[in-house]
C-alpha cells in the first residue's frame, strides 16, 4: 500500500511542472530601437523579434491543428515588452470588428497575450486587441477561478485591417507588472491566444491546453530573455476635479431644492519596489460614471449585491482575494481618504488597505434574509491580506479587516488553505472569527424607529409584529464574537467532475467589510456530472450534472434541503442552451417575529420548478438569450406558496463598427390563491454610438413597472401600480484609463397610486476631468 502512494505524494510537489516538456518555451530579444505602436510591422526590431506560430486549435476541438496561420512575435527594451500579431484570413469581410469602450467587445476578433510574472501559476495579467485596436485588460486568478476586467492599466495598443486579414501591435511597459527584477533570470509564465469567431468561436494558441488537468495556468508557457529588465519606479500622479449639480423634489408640487458641489481629487500609484506598489488617494471622486445594472428587488429578501468599479479599490485588488468576498469595498460609500500597499516578493504575496469613510454602511445577515444598515458616522475601515505560494501546489493564507466607528466596531481575521492533491483533487479550506459590537439604537432602523428592546416577551403574529430578523440579529449587549468554517472539495478531469462542500457560519460571526449575507447558517453539498466532447457535430460540448444539498440554522432546524439536475449543450454560432429542474423543502417566514426558531415557527414549504436558459448569434451583428422558469415558488410578503413565472431576455446588435444597442428585461408574474399577486418588469437600455477608440456616447434607461393586486396583500399596504424611470446621457473621451473626460446628465422619476404619471424627482448634470502624469 505504502509502494503505491508514493508516486501519488510525488506529485504533490511536481504539479507546476507537470506538463514542461509540452509548454511553449521561448526567449524574447532585447533591442534598443523602440518600434512605434501604429498597427504596420515596418521597423527593423520586428524582424529580429522571436517569431511564435499560433498553430493549435485549443476550443473548441483539443489541440488540433488551427484553422488559420497566425504568427506573434516578441521584443523588448528595458523596461517595455512589444508584442505584435499578424492575423491572417481567407476571407477579411468576415472578419467582427467594432469600435467600443475598453473591455466591451468581447465577440470580436481578438488577439492577445497572458503573462504570469512570477511564473507560479496564481495570477496572470491578459492583454487582448481586436482588429479596431480595443484594447481590453484583466487579470486571471487561479485560486478564485475568476477573471476581472475592472482592472485597468495603462499601455498602449493599435490595430489595422489589412487585405489578408490584420495586424495588432502592444507595447506593454514593465511598470503595469510586479516582477522581482533582481533575478538573474527571468522566467514568466506566458500564452498567446487568438479568437477567431465564425461557425465556432474557435480558440488558438501556441500552447496546448489539457482537459484533464484542473490548473489553467499551470500549462502556460514560459519566456526568458528579459534579463536586465526595469519597470521603474512606476510614479502616477492623477489630479482631477469634479463638479456637480443635483436638484430633487418630493413632488411636482414642491420647488426643485439644488445642491451644488465641486471638489479636487488626487490620485498617486507609486512602485516603492519593483515588487511593491503604494496607492494613495484623496478626496476621491468614486462616482459611477456607469449606471448600475437594474435589478428586481421584488419577492426577496436578501440584500442585492453589485459589484465594484472604482479605480483605487481595483488596483491590485486580486492581493486581497480569498474563497469568500472578505473584502467588498462597495461598502465604502463615501471615503474621505485611502491608502494602499499591495506587492509580492517571491512566493510570499501582500496588500493592506485603510479608508476612512464618511458615511458606514454595513450588511445585516441572517438565515432568511438580509438588510442594509446605515450609521450616518465616519468610520475608519482597515483590510489586510498575506499568502505564501510554496509554488509546489499548496497555499496558505491570513486576512484580517477592520471597521471602527462612533460605539461600533467588528474585527475580523482568518486563515485559509488551498491544496492541490493532484492535476484533478483539491482542497479548499478556511477559518474565520469575528468579534463586534453594535452601536445600542442600531435596531430602531428595522422596526419603524419603535421600541424593539424586549423581544419575547409576548408572541407577536405575523404581518402584526414589528420584530423581524434583522432586528434581532441586532439586539446585541456588548461585545459578540462568531466563528465561520468552510471545505471543499473538488475533483474535475477532462470527462468528470464532482465536488463536496461544508459551510457553517455562527449566529454571531460579522464580516462587514465583505459581502457574507448569510449566517447561523450551516449547508453541506455534494454533486458532480459528466462532459461530452462531440467531433464534428453542431453541438461541441455535452455536459449533464446535478447536486444535492441540505441547510439549517446552528441549532440543527431545516432551513432547505434541495435536489438539482442540469443539462445543458455548446455549439455552433455561440449557440447555448441548458435545461434544469429543482425540488426542494423550504421554510417561509417566521410566524413569530420575536424568535430567531424554524421549527414550529416558519412554514415548510415543497417548491418544484424548472428552466430553460438560451443564446446564440444567428448573424453577425446580433446576439440573444433568453431564460423561461416556472414552478414554485414561496410568497414572502404573505408567507404561501405560490407560482411563478418569470422570462428574461437580452439582445445585443451592432448595426456597424460604431454603434452597439443592448437590451435586456426581466418580467416575473407569481400567482397565488385568489388572483395574480404581482406582475414586475425591468427593462435596461444601453445605446452608444463609438466615435474612435477614446471618444463616444451612451444613453441608458432603466425603467421599472410592479402592478400589485393590493388586496391579495394580507398584511401590508401596497400600491397598485408603481413605476421608475432612470435614464443617463453621458460623453466620455478617454485618452487612456486615467485620462478622462466626462459630461453628462441624468434624471429620475416615478409614479405611484397617487402619482399616476411618470413625475420627474431628481435631476443631475455632472463632469469629471482627470489627467495622468506618468514620472
Amino acid at each position: 500500500m505504502f509502494k503505491r502512494l508514493i508516486p501519488s505524494l510525488a506529485t504533490l510537489f511536481l504539479l507546476p511542472n507537470a506538463l514542461a516538456s509540452e509548454r511553449l518555451q521561448i526567449t524574447i530579444p532585447h533591442t534598443t530601437q523602440a518600434p512605434t505602436i501604429d498597427g504596420v510591422l515596418s521597423e527593423a526590431a520586428w524582424h529580429d523579434a522571436v517569431r511564435v506560430p499560433l498553430t493549435l486549435q485549443t476550443r473548441p476541438a483539443e489541440n488540433t491543428p488551427a484553422p488559420v496561420p497566425t504568427e506573434a512575435r516578441l521584443i523588448a527594451t528595458t523596461d517595455t515588452l512589444y508584442v505584435a500579431f499578424i492575423a491572417e484570413d481567407p476571407d477579411p469581410s468576415r472578419i467582427r470588428a467594432h469600435l467600443t469602450d475598453r473591455d466591451k467587445s468581447w465577440g470580436d476578433d481578438m488577439v492577445g497575450i497572458k503573462l504570469d510574472t512570477w511564473n507560479q501559476s496564481r495570477l496572470a495579467y491578459q492583454f487582448f486587441v481586436n482588429p479596431m485596436g480595443v484594447q481590453h485588460d484583466s487579470i486571471e486568478n487561479e485560486l478564485t477561478g475568476r477573471e476581472s476586467d475592472a482592472w485597468d492599466g495603462i499601455w498602449h495598443s493599435e490595430g489595422r485591417l489589412t487585405d489578408n486579414g490584420y495586424q495588432v501591435e502592444m507595447a506593454l511597459p514593465l511598470r503595469l507588472f510586479n516582477f522581482d527584477s533582481q533575478r538573474d533570470t527571468q522566467e514568466w509564465g506566458i500564452e498567446l491566444v487568438r479568437f477567431y469567431p465564425r461557425e465556432n468561436n474557435y480558440r488558438l494558441a501556441a500552447t496546448p491546453v489539457d482537459r484533464d488537468i484542473a490548473c489553467r495556468l499551470c500549462q502556460m508557457g514560459v519566456a526568458t530573455g528579459l534579463e536586465g529588465a526595469e519597470p521603474g519606479n512606476q510614479l502616477q500622479i492623477t489630479p482631477s476635479f469634479t463638479a456637480n449639480r443635483m436638484e430633487t423634489r418630493d413632488d411636482p408640487d414642491s420647488p426643485w431644492e439644488r445642491e451644488d458641489n465641486a471638489e479636487p481629487g488626487l490620485d498617486v500609484r507609486w512602485g516603492i519596489t519593483p515588487d511593491t506598489l503604494l496607492n494613495l488617494t484623496i478626496n476621491p471622486d468614486f462616482s459611477q460614471v456607469e449606471a448600475d445594472a437594474g435589478q428586481l428587488d421584488v419577492n426577496t429578501t436578501f440584500a442585492l449585491f453589485y459589484p465594484e468599479k472604482r479605480p483605487f479599490y481595483l488596483d491590485n485588488a486580486d492581493n486581497f482575494a480569498t474563497q469568500l468576498n472578505l473584502v467588498h469595498t462597495r461598502n465604502l460609500a463615501e471615503p474621505e481618504f485611502g491608502t494602499k500597499i499591495t506587492g509580492q516578493r517571491d512566493k510570499h504575496v501582500y496588500g493592506l488597505l485603510q479608508t476612512r469613510d464618511e458615511q458606514t454602511n454595513l450588511l445585516i445577515p441572517g438565515n432568511l434574509g438580509s438588510s442594509i444598515a446605515e450609521l450616518g458616522t465616519k468610520s475608519d475601515n482597515l483590510a489586510g491580506r498575506y499568502l505564501y505560494d510554496s509554488g509546489n501546489g499548496w497555499q496558505l493564507g491570513a486576512i484580517g479587516t477592520f471597521r471602527e466607528s462612533e460605539h461600533y466596531r467588528n474585527a475580523m481575521s482568518g486563515i485559509d488553505l488551498r491544496w492541490d492533491i493532484t492535476e484533478q483533487h483539491r482542497i479548499d479550506a478556511m477559518w474565520l472569527y469575528s468579534d463586534t459590537r453594535y452601536p445600542d439604537d442600531l435596531a430602531e432602523q428595522f422596526c419603524d424607529g419603535d421600541d424593539c428592546s424586549q423581544p419575547g416577551e409576548a408572541q407577536c403574529e405575523f404581518g402584526d409584529c414589528d420584530y423581524n430578523e434583522q432586528v434581532l440579529r441586532t439586539l446585541k449587549e456588548g461585545a459578540f464574537q462568531g466563528q465561520l468554517a468552510r471545505l471543499n472539495y473538488r475533483y474535475e478531469s477532462r470527462n468528470w467532475f464532482g465536488y463536496a462542500n461544508l459551510y457553517r457560519a455562527d449566529e454571531n460571526f460579522r464580516a462587514d467589510l465583505g459581502f457574507i449575507d448569510r449566517i447561523d447558517y450551516a449547508k453541506a453539498v455534494a454533486g458532480g456530472g459528466r462532459v461530452w466532447y462531440p467531433e464534428d457535430h453542431f453541438f461541441h460540448e455535452v455536459e449533464f450534472s446535478g447536486d444535492v444539498d441540505r441547510s439549517e440554522n446552528i441549532d440543527g432546524e431545516l432551513l432547505e434541503q434541495e435536489a438539482e439536475a442540469k443539462f445543458s449543450l455548446a455549439g455552433r454560432h455561440e449557440t447555448y442552451v441548458e435545461w434544469y429542474a429543482v425540488t426542494r423543502e423550504r421554510v417561509g417566514q417566521r410566524n413569530d417575529g420575536s424568535s430567531l426558531s424554524v421549527t414550529d415557527n416558519a412554514p415548510l414549504f415543497d417548491e418544484t420548478f424548472g428552466g430553460f436558459y438560451g443564446e446564440v448569434r444567428p448573424v453577425k451583428p446580433v446576439k440573444f438569450g433568453v431564460g423561461v422558469r416556472h414552478g414554485d415558488e414561496i410568497d414572502f410578503a404573505n408567507n404561501q406558496l405560490g407560482t411563478i413565472t418569470q422570462l428574461n431576455g437580452w439582445l445585443n446588435w451592432k448595426p456597424n463598427r460604431a454603434i452597439t444597442a443592448h437590451l435586456r428585461h426581466h418580467w416575473r408574474e407569481l400567482d397565488v390563491d385568489g388572483g395574480t399577486l404581482f406582475t414586475a418588469n425591468l427593462s435596461d437600455l444601453r445605446l452608444t454610438w463609438q466615435f474612435s477608440v477614446r471618444s463616444f456616447v451612451r444613453l441608458s434607461t432603466i425603467y421599472t413597472h410592479i402592478d400589485r393586486d393590493p388586496g391579495l396583500y394580507q398584511y401590508y399596504d401596497v400600491d397598485a401600480n408603481t413605476q421608475s424611470l432612470s435614464s443617463e446621457l453621458l460623453y466620455g473621451y478617454k485618452l487612456n484609463p486615467q485620462t478622462v473626460f466626462y459630461a453628462g446628465y441624468s434624471d429620475g422619476r416615478y409614479a405611484d397610486d397617487i402619482e399616476t404619471d411618470l413625475v420627474q424627482d431628481s435631476r443631475t448634470y455632472f463632469m469629471k476631468v482627470s489627467y495622468a502624469w506618468l514620472i
